[in-house]
């Protein structure tokens, strides 16, 4: 009597792929970097002064709140504070540029 072996298909094999494709086609999609917070520092105008410190306005639409603050409201200081990176890279821009593309 002769034995054949059936030769299976390489399932571990072929799950690491897909698991690999899967996780470049996410990277790619779904950009975590954008999202990621980067610190900046700035010349902020002091907008307001509280009992926490000096408020400023940055270029990014954020609100700065700067401890340890002598300044009067109209002054610049400068200030550090964390965004996300889509801000800082203008990708908020590319995908409104994008829209106005699309929309008729």
């Amino acid at each position: 009597m002769q034995q054949t072996k059936i030769k299976k298909t390489p399932a571990l094999k072929f799950i690491a792929i897909m698991a690999v494709a899967t996780s470049v086609i996410l990277i790619f999609t779904i950009t975590p970097w954008n999202v990621i917070p980067t610190q900046i520092t700035e010349d902020v105008i002091v907008i307001a002064v509280t009992e926490y410190g000096c408020v400023g306005e940055s270029s990014f639409g954020t609100s700065v709140v700067v401890s340890d603050c002598n300044a009067n409201v109209g002054d610049e200081i400068s200030a550090t504070f964390n965004v996300p990176a889509m801000k800082q890279n203008g990708f908020y821009d590319r995908i409104e540029d994008k829209l106005k593309l699309v929309n008729p």
